[in-house]
């Protein structure tokens, strides 16, 4: 029997794009928006994407929505279009958060990383350490 986060994650994945690490790596080439879900804390302690946009998911709604003045600057006002790919430390996290943001605020591009910062630097993609900045 599988409990009912199982379930709302089997369901997400049904309906987003979900991308290998290489995959949002040529995303992010194409012009595509990565970002970052993890916390502060562990972006800290594992490093980060270089050119990935770190945003707290307790206020991801606010800086997706194309038609808010919070939202990222990188993102186009009112294109809802744009490809915006999100990464958490393993791919559970940015699967149930992508699936709301294009549910919720209508946006029709928004994908995340399988296996999440995890398999990005297990796949030997590019990493930065905060600690050497």
């Amino acid at each position: 029997m599988s409990d009912t986060v199982s379930a709302l994650l089997e369901q997400a994945r049904t309906h987003i794009v979900r991308y290998a690490p290489a995959e949002a790596a040529e995303a992010m080439r194409r012009g595509a928006i990565l970002v970052d879900l993890r916390p502060t804390e562990y972006r800290w302690r594992f490093g980060e994407v270089p050119g990935a946009i770190a945003v707290s998911r307790h206020v991801l709604e606010w800086r997706l929505d194309v038609t808010s003045e919070h939202r990222l600057k990188e993102l186009r006002a009112g294109d809802r279009d744009q490809e915006i790919v999100l990464m958490c430390n393993e791919g559970y996290t940015s699967s149930l958060a992508a699936h709301q943001v294009m549910t919720q605020l209508g946006l029709t591009s928004v994908a995340d990383v399988v296996g999440g910062f995890a398999a990005w630097r297990d796949a030997g993609l590019p990493t930065v350490s905060r600690l050497t900045r």
